[in-house]
Formats: structure tokens, sequence, C-alpha cells
């Protein structure tokens, strides 16, 4: 199966307009010590559709040492259902690259039964505003042909500025060539 990557990167603030939405049902949090458990629910739930399948298969061991790893965080967010019961609703992981002390938001998803709320963007919003909150001199992230269609390289692809007159473009890279996606 064939996948075009598409990165896309914040060295400033500014770039990235929240889009938080009113979702007071919702709780999203940091897993200070997450379980292999919840992280392969979150991955599987979330990534089953979407063909990820590099973690797939890892052991509670494998796990268990990659969110051992302080440069990882990961960011549960649950729909509360009942009086005490949740459903996942999203999740998100933030990686601190040690080699330029950026921050990447290495995996991102939302459940199916959340989309077309808009929560997609208010977990995006929630997500950068984690990753610019641990001092980065940059936020990234890379998406993929193969993710839902409003993920931002879908923007990519369906944009439109043939004369480049936007100022809010800016230039990103999809697997080595340069293109332009609007900032804002």
């Amino acid at each position: 199966m064939q996948a075009t990557r598409t990165y896309l990167e914040l060295t400033d603030r500014g770039q990235f307009k929240a889009a938080f939405g009113d979702f007071p049902d919702v709780a999203i949090a940091s897993a200070p010590q997450p379980q292999p458990e919840l992280y392969r629910m979150c991955y599987r739930t979330v990534g089953e559709a979407f063909h990820w399948r590099d973690r797939w298969d890892w052991t509670d061991e494998e796990i268990a040492a990659h969110l051992g790893n302080p440069a990882i965080q990961l960011f549960v967010a649950m729909r509360m259902t009942g009086k005490h019961a949740a459903r996942l609703a999203g999740w998100y992981e933030l990686r601190r690259v040690a080699e330029d002390d950026s921050v990447e938001i290495a995996y991102f998803g939302i459940v199916a039964a959340e989309f077309g709320r808009g929560f997609g963007k208010h977990l995006l919003s929630s997500a950068v505003r984690d990753a610019w909150a641990l001092g980065p001199p940059r936020v990234w992230l890379h998406t993929c042909t193969l993710d839902h269609a409003n993920a931002p390289q879908a923007q990519v692809h369906h944009r439109r500025d043939p004369d480049h007159s936007d100022p809010d473009l800016r230039p990103v890279y999809v697997v080595g060539t340069p293109v332009e996606l609007f900032g804002r």
C-alpha cells in the first residue's frame, strides 16, 4: 500500500490558530504512568481504520519501554457516557526530539464516533498547546494520505492559491518536495 507522507511544522506559536470547541463532557489529560493496555487500546481503536501497523504487534514489554522513555508523553481524551462511565474519544502522543529539542506530535487521532463534531480541531489544538508548553523551538507532525480526509495533509492537496498571494502559507515538505500549506 502506497502513501504520501506530509511533514508540517510550526516555528512560532502564532502560526497556529487554535480551534477549541465546547466539549464539557470530554476530559483530556496526560497519562503520567500509562499501562500497556491503555496504550494498545488507544493505538488500535483509532489506528485500525487508518492502517496503523508499526506498533500493532508490540508486546507489553515493548509498550512499557516506549512509555517509560522520558521523551514520551501520552494524552487521552475520554467522553463521559454516564455518571461513572466514559469511552475513548481520542488521544495523542508527544515526543521530545533530542537532536533539536523539538516536539513531535508523534501520534494523534480520534475515534470514528467523534467524526463530524469538530472534536478533531479541538484535540489538535490541545496537542499543539501541550507541545508548546514544553518550550521547544518548533512543533511538528506528519500525516499521510491513509489518514482521515480531514487530516492536515488533505488541505495541502485541496488548497488552491496559484499566484501564492496568501500571506498565511508557509513551506512544508511532502516526501522531500517543497509544497505550501496555510499556517492559519
